[in-house]
């Protein structure tokens, strides 16, 4: 640095003791005008805002916020963080906390769920004021006895014989819509790739796959259902890889996942059948890239942001200490070129 070169001091932020100084008032009384808490006469609010304006006074929300006994953060688990569902989801969780003054902490369900994790001492700290969570809920049980006062709300899983509130479809008819739609199409032999079944969701899609076949009086054959290591395209396109190495393969996919759907469309492109014309795929979500994709996909289409801003609605009530009631909002088929 040469002798001429001056480093600029950093600005100091005025404190509420000089606003309080310029206003001509007691500290308590610059507080109860910026939080409201107790009224001021008009005279009075008018000097302390003159003085905030001037002295360029920015409150500490964090400092005010643990005073009153919370954090303004919300704690999201995530399960995936590669897969596009999730992401559409947190969009709607932030549309409605962002209007509140919430802020989001993002978290990867099996980090923050492990024993030695920051963010699972951030919960018994009580860090977050609530929890929105993604994940299975077979893996928070051991947290919600632990910490039962801290607000939870289930999302994209329906849990209906739990005390935590949950936001979701009914993936069980969804499946049966979407199976149904393949058997109208005139398909008998329809495999299912299904993801790990600890998720209850995936129980459920499989459990509707199985009755739409038995509905149509088509059997259920072991041999058709695949279940894939992850939701990854990759995952997809190993698990439809299997389905390939069968005698006789199906003639139609329904994948859980579009993300699974569309790395099956892959697999079989690489040995070149067609979609759908040599075999139709099904998916389920409708994220993003479903209806970019070539072909276009064929899919359940979840309400992801409605499900998202729906979740964050529960947990605001709950921390406002109103009743929160489970939601099942409605799915749609919308039929696309893969099938």
């Amino acid at each position: 640095m040469s002798a001429k070169s001056k480093v600029l001091p950093v600005p100091k932020l005025a404190s509420i003791s000089a606003v309080a100084s310029a206003a001509g008032v007691s500290i308590a009384t610059v507080s109860r005008v910026l939080n409201g808490t107790k009224a001021v006469n008009a005279d009075t609010r008018a000097r302390v805002e003159a003085a905030v304006e001037e002295l360029g006074y920015r409150t500490n929300a964090l400092a005010r916020s643990l005073m009153r006994g919370e954090t303004r953060l919300l704690l999201v688990l995530v399960p995936d963080f590669a897969n596009p569902y999730f992401a559409e989801i947190i969009k709607g969780v932030e549309s409605v906390t962002r209007q509140r003054g919430y802020g989001l902490v993002i978290a990867e369900a099996s980090q923050t769920l492990s024993r030695h994790s920051a963010e699972l001492d951030s919960l018994y700290n009580k860090l977050a004021d609530g929890v929105i969570s993604l994940a299975r809920y077979a893996d928070l049980k051991p947290l919600l006895c632990e910490i039962p006062d801290l607000p939870w709300v289930a999302c994209s899983e329906h849990v209906g014989d739990s005390e935590v509130p949950s936001v979701s479809i009914d993936h069980r008819q969804a499946a049966i819509d979407a199976v149904q739609y393949l058997i109208n199409r005139g398909h008998q032999r329809i495999a299912l790739l299904s993801a790990s079944e600890d998720y209850m969701w995936a129980r459920q899609r499989h459990d509707g796959y199985e009755y739409a076949l038995r509905r149509a009086n088509l059997p259920v054959e072991p041999q058709l259902v695949r279940i894939a290591r992850g939701t990854d395209y990759v995952h997809g396109m190993e698990a439809a890889g299997a389905l390939l190495a069968l005698e006789a393969p199906p003639t139609a996919v329904f994948a859980v996942a579009d993300t699974l759907a569309i790395g099956a469309i892959k697999a079989f492109r690489r040995v070149g059948r067609r979609v759908p014309e040599d075999v139709a795929v099904m998916g389920f979500d409708d994220i993003p890239v479903a209806q970019v994709f070539e072909p276009a996909l064929t899919t359940i289409a979840q309400p992801v942001r409605e499900l998202g801003a729906a979740a964050a609605e529960l947990l605001l009530k709950r921390l406002a200490g109103e009743p929160a009631e489970s939601l099942i909002l409605q799915h749609a088929l919308i039929v696309r070129a893969s099938a």
